[in-house]
């Protein structure tokens, strides 16, 4: 049997698996799969199946369903098993909002008062993103993006700051790969060649409106695709009669 037929190939089990972390290995397996859309929303899970890819018992495939369960990407249904919990837009938007006040002002705060690094290191990480979007490598550039944003907060200090952005990932990861094109990869190493023009040239209110007309940008057309392919989403729906997504406050 060819390995692409074989249920859950991409997933890979441990090398050497110990009683005290399969639990968070299954969970950090799983979550990958989910958030990469390797495993899609709203599609079932084989707990059996995931249990002799993994070479794991059921008992951490159900503990780690349940942490995820907890992280909004799983839902468990009663005598009905579990799937993949789809994508609530409403969700998006809040978090997209949360993200957008922080890294606003992260970028502004870093702009007046950075290492001698940083510089060269948003350089460097732009670099890579041209490249990726040259060769269509959506994956390496989705890596790449989320690089380039870790490298302002890291450049900031602030750790707290970082750990509420790490709070909204995961779902946003999910959200933000379904609209990876090759026109989207392109149109958002242009806006974060924008942000690192405002703090390499030391303005950190360009940088900060840069920030915030990229994390627009990419609202908008997550809006617009969730309204043509409503069944990925648990509320995409109301994107057709709830005239307030048409009035969320871009700018």
């Amino acid at each position: 049997m060819k390995i692409e037929s074989t249920p859950y190939h991409f997933l890979t089990g441990p090398a050497t698996p110990t009683r005290g972390n399969v639990t968070v290995f299954v969970t950090d397996t799983l979550r990958q799969a989910i958030v990469t859309l390797a495993l899609k929303p709203g599609e079932v899970l084989d707990k059996g199946a995931i249990c002799d890819r993994l070479g794991v018992s059921r008992f951490p495939v159900s503990e780690a369903l349940a942490r995820l369960q907890a992280e909004g990407l799983v839902d468990i249904l009663p005598q009905r098993g579990s799937i993949v919990s789809l994508v609530k837009i409403t969700d998006v938007l809040e978090y997209m909002l949360i993200r957008k006040a922080l890294e606003a002002e992260a970028v502004r705060v870093v702009t007046d008062n950075h290492s001698d690094e940083l510089v060269e290191t948003l350089q460097r990480s732009l670099s890579y993103q041209k490249a990726a979007v040259e060769i269509d490598d959506q994956f390496g550039f989705h890596e790449r993006d989320l690089e380039f944003h870790d490298i302002i907060f890291g450049d900031m200090r602030f750790s707290k700051v970082k750990a509420v952005i790490e709070n909204t990932r995961a779902n946003l990861d999910r959200a933000r790969r379904l609209i990876l094109t090759p026109r989207r990869l392109s149109v958002t190493l242009t806006e974060h060649q924008k942000i690192a023009e405002g703090i390499i040239g030391g303005d950190g209110q360009h940088a900060a409106a840069a920030m915030r007309q990229h994390i627009d940008s990419v609202m908008a057309e997550l809006i617009a695709f969730a309204a043509d392919h409503a069944e990925l989403f648990a509320d995409g729906g109301v994107l057709k009669d709830e005239s307030n997504f048409a009035r969320f406050p871009f700018g």
